[in-house]
Order: C-alpha cells, then structure tokens, then sequence
C-alpha cells in the first residue's frame, strides 16, 4: 500500500500544497515563497528520502511567519496521513549531524502523542535573521508545529555551533535522518510496533 499524501490547506494567509511519498529517494520540488525555508525543506526531503512536493504563497510582505507555519502544519498533517496504521515501522531512532561547527542530536518517536523539546540553541539565535526572511525563532517552531500536527514526539538538541545558518541547518538534518529510519519497515516487526496494539 502506497504511502503518500496531497494535502491543499487555504487560509487569509497562505495557501499550500503538499505532496509527499515516504517510500521515495528523497526528490523534491520546493517552492515556500521563503528562500532559506526552501533550502531547509529540501534537505529535509533529502535527508530523510522523503519525495517532497511543496507550492506554497502567503503574506510575506507581512512577515514569513505564518507561510513557514503554514507549511510546517500541513507537512506535519501529511506525514501522518501517510503512516496510515504506522504497522511495520521502526517507530524509534535518533540522528546527530553536524556541519562544520554545527552539531545537532533528533530522536523520534512514531507514537501518535505529540511532543516536542527543543534545547541548546545559543542565546540570541531566536533573534538572528537567516537569508533576510527567515528568523532563528522559526526553527523551533516549525519543528513543534511538525511534532503536533504528525503526532510523533521530537526532542532535539543544539549539541554547539555558531553560526545560524549552520544551527537551522543541522538541525533540520537532524530531524530528516531520525525520520528516514524511524518510518521505514523494519522486516522483524510484525503488526503495530507497540504493547498497547495502536499508535
């Protein structure tokens, strides 16, 4: 059965459109309206061999904040939607990445209670503007309205860095690998991966 999801969300403030295949090699078709925001999803289709498709406009005249939350909701809400029963999958892993000076540390769990915990980031991250329409602030963010909409529990870890762009982009790195094992088959798991029978 097919893993795949197109989910079309239209609000005052934006409008995307999402398609992706859990089962891919990790092409994507990227296009947020939020130039460093592309950079970030396409690595985390990459990363994670998640096949990503994303159109995406909104008021960023206005400010970025609600396109990227946007996006961020509706990827959330297509993951999900794709796990299906979530029968057969690792449910469980964890990546740490690093670029140059940037180290960052994902764990996920496929569980169907969401949650999100996001440490480590330097003080005055939040504040840093990344590529002229992306805040720092945004990271955690996009990664708490990932958590909540797919259901899963993330917490990630700013283990250092310094630079900005290298902290946004570890940890989206991060997220991508612990995802790319956590929702793959694992031949040795029959049925749901959990005691209580459902995730």
């Amino acid at each position: 059965m097919a893993r795949t999801a197109t989910i079309v969300r239209e609000t005052s403030e934006s409008k995307v459109e999402l398609s992706l295949n859990l089962d891919g090699t990790g092409k994507t078709d990227i296009d947020t309206s939020v130039p460093f925001y592309n950079h970030m999803m396409t690595a985390l289709g990459k990363h994670s061999l998640i096949d990503l498709t994303i159109k995406a406009t909104g008021d960023t005249d206005v400010d970025a904040h609600h396109t990227v939350e946007d996006i961020a909701i509706v990827f959330g809400e297509a993951l999900k939607q794709a796990l299906g029963n979530k029968r057969g999958i690792r449910r469980f892993a964890d990546a740490t990445v690093p670029l140059d000076e940037a180290l960052a540390k994902a764990v996920v769990d496929i569980s169907g209670r969401p949650y999100c915990v996001c440490t480590g980031e330097p003080e005055g991250f939040e504040y840093c503007m990344i590529g002229g329409h992306f805040t720092g602030s945004l990271v955690r963010h996009v990664m708490e309205s990932i958590a909540m909409h797919a259901g899963i529990c993330l917490h990630l870890q700013v283990i250092s860095g310094r630079d900005p762009h290298h902290i946004a982009e570890a940890e989206f790195k991060a997220l991508a690998r612990a995802l790319r094992f956590a929702i793959e088959s694992d031949p040795r798991v029959d049925g749901i991966p959990s005691t209580k029978g459902a995730l």
